[in-house]
């Protein structure tokens, strides 16, 4: 009788936190004047976090707020708007994809009356990728996706320096995380929103990365005059660490990578390779080296046996 009233009061447990609404609990943290950034969990996608592991920000100007990313459901872009009312009563007026990834862009729906912007190829990646970017993240997080849909931009960025209300905007168009990756640097307050061209704390993701052209990317990144880092992923930096960080770690990966193709290694035993200490601290170093192996290497493979053929 007891295992019998203790099966059921587990039931009706789990049955009563199925039933609590899912919430994110998005506070957003201020970094500079009227700038505020939703900072993410440094984790892969689950149905614990919901697929919060990415930084969404905002900028609060005269004219209205702009918003960099939306988020990875239609939950999470609806909580940044109730977020973002409880610091102005001001509407968002400008909503930036910086790239395709799914994490950056499913809170969308949310702000389908202000209409999204994004670079020209983005609005092509996510129209092309998108309905299987979905399907992943539904069988990633579950039921935190329940009622999300794609919602691509409609709209191309305009000329690369805005001024929105008194913020001067600088949109940067770059390459290597993505084949078309945006980072804004507002020249108001030196915020720089680097999206995944910079992580900190945590290993690059690499699906369609082209590490040379990242390297060179953040090559130049160095030379903006920033005061204040909004990486990806990670937290907000002021110190560089995170340019330094991806810099090093894509170095690195690109000539590990480059060294056991041309051993003539197979793809197992390059996922086997050490990683140096230096990225100990590093969240999911292991699981995204793994990840980078089956993203690069069969192309670096193909080119090593080419260079060596008769």
């Amino acid at each position: 009788m007891k295992r019998l009233v203790l099966a059921v009061l587990l039931l009706l447990t789990a049955a009563a936190q199925a039933a609590e609404p899912r919430r994110y609990g998005l506070e957003p943290e201020k970094v500079a004047p009227d700038t505020y950034v939703f900072v993410g969990k440094t984790e892969n996608f689950s149905p614990a976090n919901g697929g919060n592991i990415v930084n969404t920000g905002f900028i609060v100007t005269k004219a209205g707020v702009v918003v960099i990313d939306t988020g990875p459901s239609l939950l999470y872009g609806r909580e940044m708007r109730q977020a973002i009312a409880k610091v102005t009563p001001l509407p968002v007026v400008r909503v930036i994809n910086t790239h395709l990834h799914p994490d950056h862009i499913f809170g969308n729906q949310a702000f389908a009356d202000v209409g999204i912007e994004a670079l020209p190829a983005t609005i092509r990646g996510e129209e092309a990728h998108g309905k299987a970017f979905a399907d992943n993240m539904y069988r990633m997080v579950g039921a935190w996706m329940q009622g999300t849909e794609l919602h691509p931009p409609s709209r191309q960025l305009p000329r690369a320096v805005q001024t929105v209300g008194g913020h001067r905007l600088e949109m940067i168009a770059v390459q290597g995380h993505t084949d078309a990756d945006l980072m804004v640097l507002d020249h108001a307050t030196g915020v720089l929103f680097a999206s995944d061209m910079a992580f900190l704390d945590r290993a690059p993701t690499t699906p369609h990365a082209e590490p040379a052209a990242w390297v060179a990317a953040l090559d130049e990144m160095a030379k903006l005059p920033f005061t204040v880092l909004i990486p990806g992923h990670g937290r907000p930096d002021k110190e560089r660490r995170a340019i330094r960080q991806t810099r090093d770690w894509l170095a690195w990966l690109d000539a590990t990578l480059r060294r056991v193709a041309e051993d003539g290694l197979e793809m197992t035993e390059a996922m086997a390779q050490p990683i140096p200490e230096r990225f100990a601290g590093m969240a999911l170093a292991r699981e995204e080296f793994v990840r980078s192996v089956s993203h690069l290497y069969p192309r670096l493979e193909q080119a090593s046996l080419r260079r060596t053929g008769p």
